[in-house]
């Protein structure tokens, strides 16, 4: 895999990305090479304990858009919602089972809006799901992705005043 070929093209996306959105809705973007994968990261802040490592503190909460080889086989990008550790996250009270589910029953009303996505899976994966790796339109899908979460990144901070 050409990895830098990819991180151009996530770089792409997060800098076609709504600042003044962005910012509105206090999400940070990131860039970078996690686990030998390319990935493009949504995340904000208060949803960590480390503000100043926020990708890579215990507990924390993010959305993921990532390609890797093995990916790349079966032709699909992947994302994700992740909520890691979130029993340590300060200022709640947070069981882990019981967050994904208030999080999956929000997220119900959403579900049909995201391609071939699955919530069944543990409590560290809310979402997760793929579309088809589209070399000519990779960075409209992952624009799109991106968006997407935008659109759903409320449910995150509803379910946690749930548990504070």
């Amino acid at each position: 895999m050409d990895i830098s070929f990819f991180l151009n093209h996530f770089q792409k996306v997060a800098d076609q990305l709504d600042l003044k959105l962005l910012d509105e809705k206090q999400i940070k973007v990131s860039v970078d090479i996690f686990l030998d994968s390319a990935c493009l990261k949504l995340y904000k802040k208060s949803w960590t304990n480390d503000i100043k490592n926020p990708l890579t503190a215990e507990s924390r909460i993010f959305f993921s858009v990532w390609i890797n080889d093995s990916t790349i086989q079966k032709q699909k990008i992947m994302y994700n919602t992740h909520a890691l550790k979130l029993r340590n996250l300060k200022g709640y009270s947070i069981q882990s089972r019981k967050f994904a589910e208030t999080f999956r029953t929000g997220f119900k009303v959403y579900q049909n809006d995201w391609s071939n996505v699955s919530v069944n899976h543990g409590p560290l994966t809310l979402m997760e799901g793929w579309i088809k790796l589209d070399l000519e339109n990779i960075k409209k899908d992952i624009l799109e992705l991106a968006n997407n979460f935008l659109t759903i990144e409320h449910l995150i901070d509803e379910t946690l005043v749930q548990f504070k």
